[in-house]
């Protein structure tokens, strides 16, 4: 865990959101969780059937991940990005912001892949850590960074979630197949709709 990521006492279980948007993952393609902690969402998602692949600072953390699949320690905000030249077909990132690799994010997201993101967001330094800034989303920059030709925003939301009190932003965006603009055919079905309830 790095200086911009943060813990809940949810930890031990994945995020509904995750949950929610993995079924726009290509089955048993490959995933990347960032700054992946102990390991909730890379169990998790190795459980759907997915290749895992998570980095993150805490070697002890990532000890506790061995078998579940691969794991890499790294300094990703002090030093080169570990997984140059790599692309996944998902990547995930939550409780964790660090504004100058977001490019590098979005990069690492394949050809018909989806990048699935939720963190804190402004507004939480009313009510806890992290209250930095620095570590907090500004209203939009998760769909201003998804705005770049080729990627379509299936869902976004930004707003507060309670037990533990917390305000949140979260997108799921999917990269169409060549880097242009996605045509109808190349992307993911339409998921229905669930009764409006802003942020679960």
């Amino acid at each position: 865990m790095t200086s911009a990521s943060f813990s809940t006492h949810q930890n031990a279980r994945p995020s509904p959101w995750v949950c929610r948007w993995a079924a726009l993952i290509a089955p048993g393609a490959s995933v990347l969780d960032v700054a992946c902690g102990s390991g909730r969402h890379l169990r998790w998602l190795a459980g759907q059937g997915f290749a895992v692949t998570g980095v993150d600072l805490d070697a002890q953390a990532l000890a506790g991940l061995a078998g579940v699949g691969t794991t890499v320690q790294a300094d990703i905000e002090n030093e080169p990005w570990p997984l140059a030249g790599r692309s996944f077909g998902a990547v995930v990132v939550t409780n964790y912001l660090w504004r100058p690799l977001l490019p590098t994010l979005l990069a690492s997201v394949a050809p018909s892949g989806v990048l699935i993101y939720e963190t804190f967001a402004t507004g939480n330094e009313t009510v806890g850590k992290p209250s930095r800034p620095d570590f907090l989303l500004r209203p939009g920059e998760l769909l201003q960074a998804c705005a770049a030709p080729g990627w379509r925003v299936v869902a976004f939301e930004d707003g507060f979630l309670p037990a533990p009190a917390r305000f949140v932003q979260r997108i799921a965006a999917v990269r169409s197949g060549d880097g242009a603009d996605a045509a109808p055919d190349e992307l993911p079905p339409r998921y229905p709709l669930q009764q409006p309830q802003l942020l679960e």
